[in-house]
């Protein structure tokens, strides 16, 4: 499967309506996400006879409730506004709906679904390897082939059968592990949004504008609801932007994709070893770009406090912003 090659630089005026563009994907992500979170929030979704808040709800590090409906407001704002976006090619168009409802689908089964039984890569596909299939597995393998199911939709403009498999490859494993990498940051408030929006906006200079235009349309209005800690991306919104920056990435010469799937790859693999929360917090400049909007910690009761056994950490279920999710 062969796609054109990249389009020469826009001539004068060209720019303006390719930032028109821009502005119109991202101002129908926005309003569509928004749409879809007033909507499910108003009546949240049940689920196997559950009522929807005990579905979608959370206690964060600070004791209070959230919901994680906000992640499948995303993936509806994205997915609707990247079917209406203007100057999509059909072809990345039908990727675009696919890596996004797809690894939103799947994070979304383990938001409701996973346990605690298993952690990371390693926890996970050894509990395969032992013939249990965890929530997480699943998720890891149907998001892999999500990956590549979308790289092969957008297609190569390799001239040789190899080179156009290589990219495909390459492309699939850009999309899945950009994936599973977005949703290692939804750790703290606001945190997997900041992320996209910095990692976004410079694609957003390149081919790929009209690509990212919608989900960073959706996740800049759902950023309030995230930094105001009443509701977080979860697995179904950081694996959906994810899988879309990624695909947004797979637009780059064959050279800076590399350098991108090296980064992601790398990141990936240092989450199995390093906290990245206590890397943030032990860098300045990084402590200072997550504080960014959020609500202040709240600062240690004065006086004695009564000796009392250190409860438990909260499994999945429960851990909304507290600690790192397994993949």
């Amino acid at each position: 499967m062969t796609r054109p090659a990249a389009a020469a630089r826009p001539a004068p005026g060209g720019t303006l309506r390719a930032a028109a563009r821009v502005l119109a994907g991202a101002a129908l992500g926005a309003v569509a996400a928004r749409a879809a979170y007033a909507a499910a929030t108003r009546r949240p979704p049940g689920l196997g006879g559950k009522p929807g808040a005990e579905v979608w709800g959370r206690t964060n590090h600070r004791g209070e409730p959230v919901t994680l409906l906000e992640g499948p407001a995303f993936v509806a704002g994205a997915a609707a506004g990247g079917l209406l976006t203007p100057g999509l090619g059909g072809r990345m168009r039908a990727a675009a709906l696919l890596a996004g409802a797809a690894s939103g689908v799947l994070g979304g089964y383990d938001d409701v679904a996973g346990t605690t039984s298993s952690r990371g890569f390693k926890g996970h596909l050894g509990a395969l390897a032992r013939g249990e299939v965890t929530s997480g597995a699943v998720k890891i393998l149907g998001i892999g082939a999500t990956g590549l199911a979308a790289a092969a939709v957008v297609g190569s403009p390799a001239p040789t059968r190899t080179g156009r498999a290589f990219d495909t490859l390459v492309n699939g494993a850009l999309i899945a592990g950009s994936a599973n990498l977005m949703n290692l940051f939804d750790l703290r408030p606001g945190r997997a949004i900041k992320v996209g929006l910095l990692t976004g906006a410079p694609l957003a200079a390149t081919g790929s504008r009209a690509v990212v235009a919608a989900p960073l349309g959706a996740a800049v209005a759902l950023l309030p609801e995230d930094l105001g800690e009443r509701a977080m991306l979860g697995d179904t919104g950081a694996n959906a932007l994810g899988a879309l920056l990624g695909l947004a990435a797979t637009r780059l010469g064959r050279g800076p994709r590399l350098a991108v799937l090296a980064g992601v790859a790398g990141l990936n693999i240092a989450s199995e070893f390093v906290s990245f929360t206590k890397v943030i917090q032990r860098t300045p400049a990084l402590n200072w770009l997550d504080m960014l909007g959020r609500r202040p910690v709240a600062p240690p009761a004065a006086g004695p406090q009564p000796s009392a056994p250190v409860p438990a950490q909260p499994g999945p279920a429960d851990s909304a912003h507290t600690a790192d999710p397994a993949p």
